[in-house]
């Protein structure tokens, strides 16, 4: 996502690296597990320096947290604005039908986190008829896993560009809430299609995304932070309630490509994960 440098969503890492595929076949660089080792020693001093909240993202298996710092939890998504929509190069979080690991990745957040942990049939797997959202760090193609950020805010906003959407004149410290939905991308004209789960809309009175999914599990619902590369040695600032779906949904990858051409947050690409964050003391409790 092309948030400002201060305001970042993002997640990744686990265990150690090997090569994995790049998404033109390649080898994709993945740096060593001594590496994410080092960035989570420094997260942890640099946390406790500054007496950092709860961080993002996490094993939504893992209820474990120590973290003492408290925060309002923010409404539910009805009752607030939408104001950002971006998605992530694998899932960020680490749970549900998304359990596979990545890699450690190539040091800046790409060819990591996890992917979804099921079969898809060799149809679905067929090359697309062009490639999707084009980066410098690679496209999307079939079999490729995202997960989906729709970033919510009490501030008075509209849907936009970056997470300063999210803020107001009026509002500069609003809550904040992502509801999360991880999907595995799909050589299929029948599979879900992005631009229709990407809608915005008014409903009740609320900036919302107005066809997001409501069949995929309920929601793992914890309290944590704002993620991105940029927060592997430090910790995010900000406070998030997060909302988790545990199951993924297959989406047409054409359709993702076309949402990249052009959308109202003037997202273009998939964006880069944070290390998984594992340190008990850097989470919040979770009810079991």
């Amino acid at each position: 996502m092309k948030f400002s440098p201060l305001f970042l969503f993002s997640c990744a890492a686990l265990l150690g690296g090997c090569a994995s595929t790049g998404h033109h076949g390649e080898e994709a660089k993945q740096v060593p597990r001594t590496f994410i080792d080092e960035q989570n020693e420094d997260l942890a001093i640099n946390a406790a320096k500054a007496g950092a909240g709860p961080q993002s993202p996490r094993d939504l298996s893992a209820r474990v947290g120590t973290n003492k710092v408290v925060f309002p939890v923010a409404p539910a998504s009805t009752q607030m604005n939408l104001c950002n929509i971006h998605f992530h190069e694998s899932a960020e979080h680490k749970g549900g039908e998304f359990t596979t690991y990545v890699g450690t990745g190539d040091g800046d957040g790409y060819h990591a986190g996890f992917k979804y942990a099921g079969k898809l049939s060799p149809a679905e797997l067929a090359p697309a008829s062009e490639s999707a959202c084009p980066s410098k760090h690679g496209d999307l193609r079939p079999g490729d896993t995202i997960e989906l950020h729709y970033v919510y805010s009490t501030a008075p906003v509209k849907p936009g560009p970056t997470l300063g959407a999210c803020l107001s004149e009026s509002v500069k410290n609003p809550l904040l809430r992502v509801e999360t939905q991880v999907m595995v991308l799909v050589n299929d004209k029948s599979a879900l299609d992005f631009r229709q789960l990407a809608q915005t809309g008014e409903k009740g009175g609320f900036q919302q995304a107005i066809n997001i999914l409501t069949h995929t599990g309920t929601p793992v619902q914890y309290a944590g932070s704002t993620t991105g590369p940029s927060f592997n040695e430090k910790p995010s600032p900000l406070q998030v309630s997060w909302s988790v779906r545990p199951q993924v949904v297959k989406v047409n990858v054409d359709t993702v490509g076309a949402w990249c051409k052009g959308n109202v947050f003037k997202e273009d690409h998939a964006h880069a994960v944070r290390n998984l964050v594992t340190n008990p003391a850097l989470l919040s409790p979770m009810e079991k």
